[in-house]
């Protein structure tokens, strides 16, 4: 039985993308070890991994993660209050398939899409 999912995204470097997912986005580091050229970050009931790729074009780095969440108007605007960059074509919006979402890039171009249904 299929119990979670923790995807593993590629950065290019792991202070860079530590700080933005914590001060950005509101995540905390998992764990007390350090691994060499590992991240492991956790919010709430999710968790992403991150392996170094150093040589990683960001311009080629398709790497993707659909973030189900209950309450996305209030995650929303706390990102805003970060001043985190939404995603140009992908603001805070209902879409035909009936989520309320939006996106953002972090900055190895890894592209976060948090969702919630409508009808919750």
């Amino acid at each position: 039985m299929l119990t979670d999912i923790n995807p593993k995204l590629p950065m290019r470097d792991k202070k860079v993308t530590r700080e933005f997912y914590i001060k950005k986005l509101g995540f905390n580091q998992l764990g007390s070890t350090d691994y060499d050229g590992y991240l492991m970050i956790e919010k709430d009931r999710i968790q992403i991994h991150f392996f170094e790729y150093k040589e990683l074009d960001p311009k080629e780095n398709y790497g993707q993660v659909y973030i189900r969440t209950d309450n996305i108007d209030d995650f929303y605007q706390s990102l805003l209050d970060k001043k985190t960059r939404i995603h140009p074509n992908g603001p805070l919006e209902i879409k035909s398939w009936g989520q309320k979402e939006f996106s953002i890039l972090d900055p190895d171009n890894n592209l976060l899409t948090f969702g919630q249904s409508i009808a919750d």
